[in-house]
């Protein structure tokens, strides 16, 4: 103590452990074009009427919310004389109406018009125009503000977050992928979409040339939303191999997952060889399924992966984004676009034969449901989709609770802090089901007095995750001894 006191203080002492949040990971990253979205709506404001003809309608120049900041007075100077003037300050228009020798208001709508018009400061915020032959009088009116501006639904190539409204997903209008896409996810639940919008060019090439360079939105997402997609789509272009390749790339920054379309005439060995391009953040779907049009009145082919989406984010708010979503209904289809046969214990099925080599398909059994459990990966240790979301669930809830522990003193304190803070949350997810087991420690061995004093401090955590019983086998024996039971 440093300070002399006669009383009482209390000093707060900030250590202990912290909880850790499980991040969001139902947030489906979908991206595409849809060329007649709602554009931006320009404010405006009118005063007087046309039957006086002392009517003006004020009109922001630029469309979007920005324009119901600008407000415009027209003022009644009180004097004689007084000429007709317009000034701006800021988006403040303040227009003062010209009077005669007896101090009488003499401005008509279409003089108030031409001076806003000719006013660089005030023509920059508004045009203006009249109502009726612009030829009555103008009364002064207080300080209004310009209303009814609305921003762009969705801008090219920004984020917009979507969170299960058909109502808000309106504002895509018709055409283009991202309608149908936001149906088919819909379809299986109201998920958080995270949509990105890219203009579509004037040919396929220059459309995908779009759609790769609008997959920085979801690189943006976490800036513009505050949510980063955990699973991404682009229907109707990720069957092409640029496409599926700068998918895979921006799911390995974002930790997230991703699902690829094969082409709509795609065979199930194409699948299969089509398979082996990626890695262990990839699952590719074949083949694509029949929906019900309405606006065509027909049946037409989907690709699957964005109700592939809508069914990961189902799963993960249903029961957690440790569970396989194999074996569970898809909603909103009446088939598939090629035949896939199956049998429970038969493994010599096209299905059977495509989850051996890496590519999710359709079943039906009990209505149509997903089939399969396996990434494109490698590695065994990565194999299955749900190991790899819940690894990446885990290390991302860890890393981004713990902003609180960076340029802390490096303490015997602060090392009990953040291992407690870890292993709590470890016991917490055991006790879910999402993991088996897992545990925090700080190894002394990595942090040598050398390493913390270049204040660098190390934290090693395991846990294992439960894996998908893929593979059910009941031995069968026939036993003639249950015979004596016959007589006894």
């Amino acid at each position: 103590m440093t300070q002399f006191l006669h009383g009482v203080e209390v000093i707060e002492i900030d250590d202990g452990t912290r909880p850790i949040q499980t991040v969001k990971s139902a947030v489906i990253g979908l991206i595409g074009t849809a060329p007649n979205s709602a554009a931006a709506i320009a404010a405006s404001l009118t005063l007087g009427s046309a039957v006086l003809n002392d009517g003006l309608v004020f009109t922001a120049s630029q469309a979007g919310k920005a324009g119901n900041a600008i407000s415009v007075e027209l003022v009644d100077p009180a004097a004689t004389s007084k000429t007709l003037s317009v000034s701006v300050d800021g988006n403040k228009i303040r227009i003062s109406l010209e009077t005669g020798a007896d101090s009488a208001l003499s401005s008509t709508a279409e003089e108030v018009r031409s001076a806003v018009q000719a006013s660089p400061a005030a023509s920059a915020l508004v045009s203006a125009s009249f109502l009726g032959d612009g030829s009555g009088e103008v009364a002064p009116a207080a300080r209004t503000y310009l209303m009814g501006g609305e921003n762009e639904s969705f801008p090219l190539n920004i984020p917009v977050a979507v969170a299960g409204s058909r109502k808000r997903a309106k504002g895509l209008g018709e055409g283009g992928t991202l309608p149908a896409a936001v149906d088919d996810i819909f379809d299986q639940t109201g998920a958080l979409v995270i949509v990105v919008r890219v203009d579509k060019g004037a040919t396929d090439a220059q459309t995908q040339a779009n759609i790769i360079e609008g997959m920085q939105g979801w690189l943006d997402s976490q800036t513009e939303t505050g949510y980063m997609p955990r699973i991404l789509v682009a229907p109707e272009f990720s069957q092409v191999d640029a496409v599926a390749a700068e998918m895979e790339a921006k799911a390995t920054r974002l930790r997230a997952i991703t699902y690829v379309d094969c082409e709509r005439t795609a065979s199930y060995t194409d699948a299969m060889k089509r398979a082996r391009r990626f890695g262990e953040r990839v699952e590719v779907m074949w083949p694509w399924v029949r929906v019900f049009d309405t606006e065509q009145a027909q049946e037409v082919d989907r690709p699957s992966s964005a109700r592939q989406a809508g069914l990961r984010a189902r799963i993960d708010a249903e029961k957690g984004f440790w569970w396989s979503k194999s074996n569970h209904p898809i909603y909103g289809i009446v088939g598939t676009s090629q035949p896939v046969d199956w049998s429970l214990g038969d493994p010599n099925t096209t299905a059977n034969m495509l989850n051996e080599n890496k590519v999710s398909t359709i079943i039906r059994e009990g209505g149509f449901r997903h089939w399969g459990n396996r990434t494109c990966s490698v590695d065994p240790k990565w194999q299955f989709e749900q190991t790899r979301r819940t690894a990446d669930i885990i290390n991302d809830s860890v890393q981004r609770s713990h902003m609180w522990a960076v340029d802390r003193n490096i303490t015997q304190s602060y090392v009990d802090d953040v291992v407690g803070g870890v292993n709590a949350y470890l016991r917490e997810l055991k006790s879910l089901g999402a993991i088996l087991g897992g545990e925090c420690w700080a190894d002394p061995d990595l942090n040598s007095p050398e390493t913390i004093k270049k204040g660098i401090v190390y934290f090693d955590f395991d846990f294992c995750p439960p894996y998908p019983a893929e593979h059910v086998v009941f031995r069968s024996r026939l036993n003639d001894n249950y015979l004596e039971e016959v007589f006894s």
